[in-house]
């Protein structure tokens, strides 16, 4: 199996597109290009990535799909479209000449209303996915996971993935309430969950493994290796870490894991999400 980090990000930076970067986030205002991460990849011996969107327009997508022309380790981009758009089946339609672009992601996390994601024009755009068999990447806090419950409940056909299992607060150890709204969402077998952005959720300078574990803990035990994916979160994990240190939390973690478990989370079942 190919081993694939499935999710990370490319920009070209600037202030009012990134306007997310804090001060205290000052590390990664800057370029992020394929000639950064192809290196990290190596080292870690992993063939390839799932580029997703971190800026809502067409221009993205196009920035995306360009790079991953250019680079064959580019399996797949994750992009963004206008879910509301009157015209949403038709640009799905006209997405479906791209081979790599595999899904899309709103930044649900960024919206005013909670309960965005069941506006009734948002879930006709989604409602479409499953015709042209596209993903969708799940970017919401804690908070949101009750809503989240009500979404996946409507398509039970579409494949859905938690990004960076819901943010849970791993800095201030809060994971009563998160775990039991994250089981409920781990019954619908039709939602996976990605095992990134981990770090950035924990105290940046003082993080240890035993305090990611207990989250790990949670999102194995309900999801099963079937339905978890490594990714790095590459360059935002920066922040917290090298991503030397990413991959070597999820490495000590599966320690204690079947060959064929390990091969799963590091991209067997990315490869087949995503269908790379």
């Amino acid at each position: 199996m190919q081993r694939i980090d499935a999710h990370q990000h490319f920009w070209r930076y600037n202030a009012k597109d990134h306007a997310w970067i804090t001060d205290e986030m000052s590390v990664i205002r800057r370029d992020f290009l394929p000639a950064d991460l192809l290196p990290l990849l190596q080292q870690q011996s992993i063939d390839g990535c799932v580029a997703v969107q971190a800026d809502q327009s067409a221009a993205e997508n196009e920035f995306l799909l360009q790079l991953a022309g250019e680079n064959d380790w580019i399996k797949a981009v994750i992009g963004w479209i206008d879910f509301k758009a009157a015209d949403i089946d038709d640009q799905l339609a006209g997405m479906q000449q791209h081979t790599k672009l595999k899904g899309f992601r709103h930044i649900l996390q960024g919206e005013a209303d909670d309960a965005y994601m069941l506006q009734p024009a948002f879930l006709n755009g989604i409602n479409k996915l499953v015709k042209y068999n596209y993903t969708y990447d799940i970017l919401v806090f804690p908070r949101h996971l009750e809503n989240v419950a009500k979404f996946v409940n409507r398509f039970p056909n579409q494949p859905f993935v938690i990004d960076h299992l819901a943010k849970p607060y791993i800095k201030n150890k809060a994971i009563g309430e998160w775990e039991s709204d994250l089981r409920k969402i781990a019954a619908f077998d039709n939602v996976s969950c990605k095992v990134s952005g981990i770090i950035t959720e924990a105290d940046w300078q003082h993080w240890t493994q035993e305090d990611i574990k207990p989250y790990l803990d949670v999102v194995f035990n309900a999801f099963g290796t079937k339905r978890i994916m490594f990714g790095s979160d590459w360059p935002v994990c920066l922040v917290a870490g090298a991503y030397a240190q990413v991959a070597e939390i999820i490495d000590n973690y599966l320690s204690g894991f079947s060959d064929y478990e390990k091969q799963l989370v590091w991209g067997g079942n990315a490869s087949q999400f995503y269908n790379l």
